[in-house]
């Protein structure tokens, strides 16, 4: 069993499940393999020797790291999933689990996104490349089906968050940004946009609930939305943060920044239907232990 990305914010949570049930992945970092290179990829495969692959790699950002990257993300995760999907053909993997992207749908998609929705349109210009490049692993995906008979399971998780995130100013997504910048102890938090695109949530130990359902019950070509269904607007999502933190400051909308895409939110019914996936935890209780590990693991560790 092997699980790209292993190391990181996803992986990390669904190695910790696999290993807890008694299960032992092999783990890929970036460190020792760069899947972006067909070298490096190659290797991976040749150490790991995997029936079951878990494809949770990526190169992702929030609104800024996708305007400042648009290439690099393009290539990188591009080049990952191509390599992943040959090496999975030619290792004879008996399934392969894909995380895509909200990113991908249309910009103007209806709302709630329903699957068949995908190809009806451009995703967002802020991040574009980024969805296109896990649009076009998907076309591979169901590609290698057809011509290969490689079982793949690809879903599609809506805007992902809790302990481990990336908690980077320049790179991070919006709910890990909030906290930081509310727990820094400002007076004033400076926001991009004006506050009123909606995104939906989901919390990292419910998308590891999905991709394990997922893993073992779905094998179809068809994606699948993992998500709550719940739509909440940034500064909703500011107010619960500021509750979490007790962040008593001053809220500025920086409206000279991009908003980003002006509405997600998932139709998670297929998922439902077809491998009992339903997502648990509540924004709220989700943000408060977001921000109780933060505050242990970075805030307190750094004194």
């Amino acid at each position: 069993m092997l699980v790209t990305g292993g190391g990181g914010f996803v992986g990390s949570h669904l190695v910790e499940h696999l290993q807890a049930r008694g299960d032992e992945p092999f783990v890929a970092r970036r460190r020792d393999y760069d899947l972006t290179t067909w070298d490096g990829a190659e290797q991976l495969f040749a150490d790991a020797r995997p029936e079951l692959v878990f494809h949770l790699a990526a190169e992702v950002g929030g609104i800024g790291a996708n305007l400042a990257n648009p290439g690099r993300y393009w290539y990188a995760n591009l080049m990952m999933g191509a390599h992943v999907l040959e090496l999975s053909r030619q290792h004879g993997v008996t399934k392969l689990v894909v995380a895509g992207t909200v990113c991908s749908y249309p910009k103007f998609a209806p709302v709630p996104f329903s699957e068949t929705s995908l190809w009806d349109g451009y995703p967002e210009e802020t991040n574009a490349p980024y969805g296109v490049a896990k649009k076009a692993v998907l076309v591979g995906a169901q590609a290698y089906r057809d011509q290969y008979g490689l079982r793949t399971a690809y879903v599609l998780p809506a805007n992902l968050y809790g302990p481990r995130d990336n908690f980077d100013l320049e790179t991070s997504h919006v709910i890990p940004a909030l906290i930081r910048k509310m727990l820094a102890g400002d007076d004033e938090v400076v926001l991009w946009g004006d506050g009123t695109p909606s995104r939906e949530f989901l919390y990292v130990e419910d998308l590891v609930d999905g991709l394990l359902l997922a893993a073992e019950r779905y094998d179809a070509p068809e994606p699948v939305n993992l998500g709550t269904g719940v739509e909440t607007t940034i500064r909703e999502v500011a107010e619960l943060i500021a509750e979490a933190t007790g962040f008593g400051g001053k809220v500025t909308w920086d409206t000279s920044m991009p908003n980003g895409q002006p509405r997600r939110n998932l139709d998670a019914s297929r998922a439902r239907e077809l491998f009992g996936f339903e997502a648990t935890t509540a924004l709220r209780d989700g943000i408060a232990r977001t921000v109780d590990w933060y505050s242990s693991a970075v805030v307190a560790g750094a004194r």
